[in-house]
């Protein structure tokens, strides 16, 4: 997904035209018509702008970052912007071993799984990720996920998580974020 992809998904989220973030920027008067150009590639709004994109539509700026540096955020921002754009691509899922049972005690890497209606019809590709930090992020992103299937937070409240984490982020309950994303406290069942 490019720079523009995401600021139109973003920018209509907000409810915002495209002359009313134009405007919020300093545009001027053909504000429309290059925010228009942005959202479609055609041009590509240097990072000075960028930011101040990011600021009128509340949002942290990372999302518009097309440099990366190979960070635990960086991950974290393409596997949500994947997750916006390809809902069912992205599943997440919490992993144990069989009472008794010793982890590396083979040679067999194939994860085992029950088969049942949650599951595609040829068996999934997992990936392991040796990274403590991206392994929080990602128990967390599992939580909010469940959230949203269960109907405890609203696909609104799923997005505004997303483009701002990280100061969303609460470290499953362990603190309070930086930033509230939730339009209803009341709704939490944790």
């Amino acid at each position: 997904m490019t720079v523009g992809d995401k600021i139109k998904k973003i920018r209509i989220f907000r409810n915002m035209t495209q002359k009313e973030l134009a405007e919020r920027i300093g545009l001027g008067e053909n504000g429309a018509n290059r925010i228009a150009q942005y959202e479609t590639n055609y041009r590509v709004p240097k990072q000075e702008l960028l930011n101040e994109m990011a600021k009128a539509l509340d949002v942290n700026p990372e999302n518009f970052s097309n440099a990366t540096r190979m960070s635990a955020s960086d991950f974290m921002i393409t596997l949500f912007w994947i997750d916006e754009f390809n809902p069912s691509a992205i599943n997440l899922f919490s992993m144990d071993t069989f009472p008794g049972e010793r982890c590396n005690t083979n040679d067999d890497p194939t994860v085992y799984y029950h088969d049942t209606d949650c599951w595609p019809a040829k068996p999934p590709i997992g990936m392991w990720i040796n990274y403590g930090l991206v392994n929080q992020f990602l128990k967390e992103w599992a939580v909010r996920k469940q959230e949203l299937k269960n109907g405890y937070i609203t696909k609104d409240e799923y997005f505004e998580w997303k483009v701002n984490w990280p100061r969303t982020c609460d470290e499953c309950g362990k603190r309070v974020a930086k930033r509230e994303w939730r339009t209803h406290e009341e709704r939490l069942h944790l």
